[in-house]
């Protein structure tokens, strides 16, 4: 193992007792102590970066460091110099080390350096990906899928019609250009665009009635009477957004097209809603290999009107937020079968409220007939089942009730681990990384707040 010459103003050992350092002082005790202050961000998922202080013998080095070797650790830096309190200083050291170990072996290693050194001192580092707190850093979470882009895959509708992609780069390019607090872009549609949509609009305005949950259809008929949703006219993002902001604090944002399940669900959690402007072609309006905007406002939009489902979406979002790659596909996949493709019980009868049903003739009719499969909303299945992107769903879940399915899924996350919680602040449009007691104090003192100004609400009306 190679030793590094330490510094008087660089040295990462923390300071002696009295002192204090940038280091901060470390947990004096045989036990791993977690700090998650010190989380790393962008890490190897199920590793993490510890930070030991030990004391130990001459003779006992080597010891130790076959035990590291053991455990695999990867040793990313390590200093000696005599120790400062040992019964014979001439034979004992103090070894700073910052090691990088999986999560699973960290107890075991420290139980084993237990039986070879002396007063250890740890810190605990998790690696988390990085995530953004404020809203502003939507700014980057702009990465695309483009497996169904007209450009690339051969089987698109508009795969060899060069004017439809002309158009759909064009209005892109709004998206792209598009940064937090600009306003939103309007695309003005053309004649083709509006027929397309017109048709999409007149088929499935009729089936909604007897198929749309009720939530679907309250926030439908208002979106016709305040946002201008009708046959012959495309919505604009700015007014549907506006309308949004109003009922349920979700708004709208520009995106260019399909986005990583990782940065479109951290969008969730600031309830903003990334939605593509463009239409899909028109040799193909009953059906959409990727999001347009025909999918956006008629499948998600009525929906996220809906309090109650709001919170459903911003919980998922939230939940996502620091998590590793395999939670990520699980919450990616139970999205995909509730807000896309679920299914609710309403009066003794299977409804559809995921917008991938209701912004699709022939899913939406496919997913209430007899030739699926129908089964009873559980996260913990329906977050492992594969699913179809590009033909109709083989399987559905039906959820008792849309608070049935908002139940089930705070009960799933929380067993997602991380080393940390969050917590959304609508008033600043951040999200606060709880790590901390005195920051799980602060939110307890405001939610004590809220709760007497609705207790005191309760008294009036009582």
């Amino acid at each position: 193992m190679k030793t590094e010459a330490s510094h008087s103003h660089s040295s990462p050992f923390p300071p002696r007792r009295g002192s204090e350092g940038q280091h901060g002082s470390m947990e004096e005790s045989g036990d791993p102590c977690i700090h998650p202050q010190a989380a790393k961000w962008e890490g190897e998922e199920g590793r993490a970066e510890i930070t030991i202080l030990f004391s130990l013998g001459k003779a006992s080095l080597s010891k130790a460091a076959q035990i590291f070797e053991f455990f695999e650790a990867k040793i990313h830096h390590l200093e000696t110099r005599p120790a400062s309190k040992a019964k014979n200083a001439s034979h004992h050291l103090e070894v700073f080390m910052k090691c990088e170990i999986h999560n699973s072996s960290i107890s075991l290693l420290i139980s084993s350096l237990k039986k070879v050194v002396e007063d250890i001192k740890i810190r605990w580092e998790e690696k988390v990906p990085w995530f953004p707190k404020k809203i502003q850093d939507l700014d980057k979470c702009h990465h695309l899928v483009t497996t169904f882009e007209p450009n690339l895959n051969h089987d698109h509708p508009g795969y060899t019609d060069l004017e439809y992609k002309k158009r759909r780069a064009e209005i892109m390019d709004l998206a792209f250009k598009y940064r937090d607090g600009d306003p939103l872009p309007r695309v003005e549609y053309t004649p083709q665009e509006v027929s397309t949509w017109k048709e999409i609009y007149r088929k499935l305005h009729t089936l909604y009635p007897t198929y749309a949950c009720k939530e679907y259809l309250d926030a439908f008929q208002q979106l016709e009477e305040h946002c201008g949703y009708v046959e012959d006219h495309i919505p604009q993002l700015q007014d549907v957004s506006r309308f949004l902001k109003e009922r349920t604090g979700f708004q709208l944002r520009p995106a260019t097209g399909l986005l990583s399940p990782r940065d479109f669900l951290a969008s969730l959690a600031f309830r903003v809603f990334q939605s593509t402007q463009y239409i899909r072609h028109s040799s193909s309006a009953m059906h959409s290999p990727e999001p347009d905007c025909c999918h956006e406002l008629l499948g998600h939009i009525p929906m996220l009107a809906n309090k109650e489902f709001a919170q459903f979406s911003q919980d998922i979002g939230l939940a996502s937020l620091g998590s590793c790659d395999t939670d990520i596909e699980k919450l990616a996949t139970l999205y995909w079968f509730t807000v896309e493709f679920g299914l609710c019980k309403q009066n003794g009868t299977t409804k559809a409220y995921g917008a991938g049903l209701l912004s699709s003739y022939g899913e939406l009719m496919h997913a209430l007939s007899s030739k699926p499969e129908h089964k009873p909303f559980d996260p913990e299945v329906a977050a492992v089942q594969p699913y179809q992107d590009q033909t109709f769903q083989h399987i559905y879940f039906v959820s008792e009730s849309l608070e049935d399915a908002k139940d089930k899924l705070r009960k799933y996350i929380l067993k997602i681990q991380k080393p940390f919680s969050v917590r959304y602040d609508p008033s600043t449009c951040c999200v606060d990384v709880l790590d901390s007691v005195q920051q799980v104090k602060m939110v307890l003192r405001q939610v004590k707040a809220d709760l007497e100004h609705v207790c005191h609400a309760l008294e009036k009306v009582a």
